[in-house]
């Protein structure tokens, strides 16, 4: 919708009329590669406060063209005999004035630990590669003059009480035979409890592949009695 006010705008200030519609072209171009480097490269790095810069800049130069442009159609301002000094000098300048941003933000390195990520020693000895966008946002520690916070989870190993109530259930879980003693029946009873799911064993399996039960496990009576 713009782009036939960028088109009149150019004319005025001396453009061919067919090479007058690359204005349009020029600032949407402009419009669109500083919004997508803008976009894609993290905050803090070189280039993405010139790249929004010149988003905001192409984007107010394409709505200014618009009224400007009405404004000497409808005669509000004139530019008879000639346009203005002032819009010859501003559009003249437009094209050139893009290209060079434009070659500004291409030739502006960004540094090869935002492109792949930095490596950082975790205990073992083993680096492990950190985003990018964490070391840009400032939550990843680097060794060296310019310490960067980090934040790395830590795994801590569980304490001696902790593995001793894992492993204490286990350590006094029933067999099937020590079960039936207990309820005074054959082994052959406890496997069709199982089987009825009435007697839930544990996931554990004793070292022949027979079923463990926990210490308080107990049929249904209706089954230690059927």
């Amino acid at each position: 919708m713009c782009a036939p006010g960028e088109h009149h705008l150019a004319v005025l200030a001396g453009w061919d009329s067919r090479l007058a519609w690359g204005m349009a072209a020029v600032l949407a171009a402009y419009a669109g590669i500083a919004t997508s480097v803008a976009g894609t490269r993290p905050r803090g790095v070189p280039g993405h406060r010139s790249a929004a810069a010149g988003a905001v800049v192409s984007l107010s130069l394409a709505m200014s063209a618009q009224p400007v442009s009405h404004m000497f159609v409808t005669g509000h301002w004139s530019a008879d005999p000639r346009a203005p000094e002032w819009l010859v000098w501003v559009v003249s300048c437009v094209p050139p004035l893009v290209l060079g941003h434009l070659l500004h933000l291409a030739a502006t390195p960004v540094p090869r630990a935002e492109r792949a990520g930095t490596a950082v020693p975790q205990a073992g000895g083993q680096p492990r590669r950190v985003p990018r966008r964490f070391v840009a946002t400032g939550r990843v520690v680097l060794p060296g003059p310019t310490a960067i916070p980090v934040s790395v989870p830590v795994v801590l190993a569980p304490s001696a009480a902790a593995s001793r109530a894992v492993t204490e259930p286990r350590r006094k879980a029933r067999t099937t035979a020590q079960v039936a003693e207990d309820h005074g029946v054959k082994p052959d009873t406890v496997r069709k409890w199982v089987a009825r799911g009435v007697l839930t064993p544990l996931p554990e399996r004793d070292s022949g592949g027979g079923h463990l039960f926990a210490p308080d496990a107990t049929p249904k009576l209706s089954v230690a009695t059927g």
